[in-house]
């Protein structure tokens, strides 16, 4: 069927407006089938199921709407006390001098712009693969785009228990910067695997990070976004699990003009874990949107989506989660959670909970509440001599501690912890 001419136009704007890396080596049938699933699909539009709660014209636009750039010089690094792999990029470019060492024991890490001209790779079997799969039975053009044109990302191949984690550090050096990263990470069987990320890509992004776990492999994402006020992002993870293995991911959002992160996981191993989680906190011009899909093609298999949203002042936020359990994937254990907290009556949240199921044998939930912060408990911690700014926090770390929890390193999860409050007392009233 053809696209209607404005999706139509609008998607041969955005293609004319960029270059596709001319790497003819393992990458190019990946990069040629991606840009044709592009020009099938047409970019998204507001007309979009999916996209219906989020404008993404910002995303697709020729032009990129200028962000300030935000200066951190004074504050100290995010992760800074765990000791980590840092990998930095700049503006979607990487940054050998900021950047630490890339060989290490149980990894190889390639960059992508630096193998792609190759003619065989590790990655060639994984690159854009997990992305294809994962747009049926919703599309996702944005990430067909990512695919195609990605000028850079890390190539990550994990073959044992890596005790130090890969910190992934983005930055902004421009306030009309654009930036396409494609990151690849294969875990072998056993193998366990964190990575972390944190920073402003560049002025808008579009990144894609595909992982694929093997037989009894454990891979942890911990992510924070912020304090870059200006930023427009649009982030996919698309992940394949296989049997007896683990998937963990928490994402923390702070500021922010747009941002949507995708997550698209498939289950295809028995007895495998998949938990995805995410804590947002957003005053005013600030629009958030969760965007989670986990099929369970496999027997005796937990996930879970747990989402708690912070808005006010006009904030908005999105989670809109589903999950499909296909014919034969019985003794699932489906749990999905999303909550809002609003500090005002001019924030919105708008949430699209989903189950589908085609077996028997299952056990799935799911719920989605909004609500004000609970004023006997106000009371109760006013009562105590605690002062009314002080209580607000108190309680709005509690109704965010469920969403933290998902972080299994206590350090990390500490270091979540205290992002979370200086954001908060930053912004007391």
């Amino acid at each position: 069927m053809a696209l209607p001419k404005a999706k139509h136009d609008a998607t041969e704007a955005r293609l004319n407006a960029l270059q596709m890396p001319v790497d003819g080596g393992w990458t190019k049938a990946a990069r040629d089938q991606a840009l044709a699933r592009v020009r099938q699909m047409g970019l998204p539009s507001r007309r979009d199921e999916y996209w219906k709660y989020t404008r993404p014209e910002k995303l697709v636009d020729v032009e990129v709407t200028p962000a300030a750039v935000y200066d951190d010089s004074g504050e100290t690094p995010i992760f800074d006390r765990v000791d980590r792999i840092k990998i930095v990029f700049v503006d979607g470019v990487f940054d050998a001098d900021a950047s630490d060492d890339l060989v290490f024991e149980g990894l190889r890490i390639d960059r992508l712009a630096n193998v792609a001209q190759a003619d065989i790779h590790w990655a060639r079997e994984l690159y854009g693969t997990l992305e294809e799969r994962g747009q049926n039975p919703v599309e996702r053009p944005l990430a067909a785009l990512n695919t195609a044109m990605a000028t850079d990302g890390v190539l990550i191949h994990v073959s044992d228990k890596v005790e130090k984690p890969v910190n992934l550090i983005y930055k902004q050096g421009n306030e009309t910067s654009d930036a396409l990263l494609h990151h690849v990470i294969k875990l072998d069987k056993g193998a366990e695997f964190t990575l972390l990320e944190n920073g402003p890509p560049a002025a808008r992004s579009t990144m894609i990070t595909e992982v694929d776990i093997a037989h009894g492999a454990t891979f942890h994402h911990v992510r924070t976004m912020g304090r870059d006020h200006e930023r427009r992002t649009n982030t996919h993870i698309f992940g394949r699990i296989g049997q007896e293995s683990t998937f963990k991911s928490f994402t923390l959002t702070a500021n922010g003009i747009l941002t949507r992160n995708d997550c698209v996981l498939e289950i295809v191993g028995d007895d495998a874990i998949a938990h995805v989680a995410g804590a947002c906190i957003g005053d005013g011009a600030f629009h958030h949107d969760d965007t989670i899909f986990i099929t369970h093609d496999a027997v005796n298999c937990e996930s879970r989506q747990v989402f708690k949203k912070v808005l006010r002042n006009g904030a908005k936020g999105v989670f809109q989660g589903k999950i499909l359990v296909k014919e034969g994937a019985q003794k699932t254990d489906g749990y999905q959670m999303s909550q809002s907290l609003l500090l005002d009556g001019d924030s919105e949240f708008l949430a699209k909970p989903e189950l589908e199921i085609y077996a028997d044998d299952v056990a799935c939930s799911h719920g989605s509440t909004s609500g004000a912060i609970d004023e006997e408990a106000l009371f109760y911690l006013r009562a105590r001599g605690v002062d009314r700014p002080t209580a607000t926090d108190l309680l709005t770390l509690a109704f965010m501690a469920e969403a933290v929890e998902e972080i299994e390193d206590v350090i990390l999860r500490d270091e979540i912890v205290d992002l979370l409050y200086a954001w908060l007392e930053r912004r007391r009233a």
